[in-house]
């Protein structure tokens, strides 16, 4: 009964109560296609945190953007579950024609917090960085093995 007590606080310290993933699918856009398995979706968390130590991610609708006109590559992760979708609609479009695989992930707070952030987000671009690169390599090609939608 006192470890009860004790797990407690810190499910209140976030805020909110973590959700499963199953649950977060229940408010997932239209739009969010290709998704990632739970599996994937773990392995994109693992690799952007990763990735945020080493200060190689581009996070939000509007550095990314830039980034993707200036030409950078990398894998681009997107919430699912962001209102409304003129958000970031867009992103996908340019994606597909700069040749960048993409993955929509169910949780834009779950994504915000893998990047090392209380504020959620709705896009993050993970960098190549040789600290990280064998786990950038496994993301990369299963998020590139995703199909596309139509």
């Amino acid at each position: 009964m006192a470890r009860e007590k004790e797990q407690e606080p810190a499910a209140d310290a976030e805020g909110t109560p973590e959700r499963s993933y199953r649950e977060q699918l229940d408010y997932l856009n239209p739009i969010a296609q290709p998704l990632a398995s739970r599996k994937l979706t773990r392995r994109l968390y693992k690799c952007i945190r990763k990735a945020a130590k080493h200060k190689q991610i581009r996070r939000g609708v509007k550095e990314v953007q830039k980034f993707i006109n200036k030409g950078e590559k990398g894998i681009m992760v997107l919430a699912g579950d962001t209102q409304p979708i003129d958000v970031y609609c867009h992103i996908p479009i340019m994606c597909e024609d700069r040749s960048i695989p993409y993955a929509y992930v169910p949780s834009k707070s779950d994504l915000g917090a893998a990047a090392g952030s209380k504020r959620p987000t709705c896009v993050i671009m993970i960098k190549p960085h040789e600290e990280y690169q064998e786990t950038y390599d496994e993301c990369l090609e299963e998020v590139a093995a995703l199909p596309l939608p139509l």
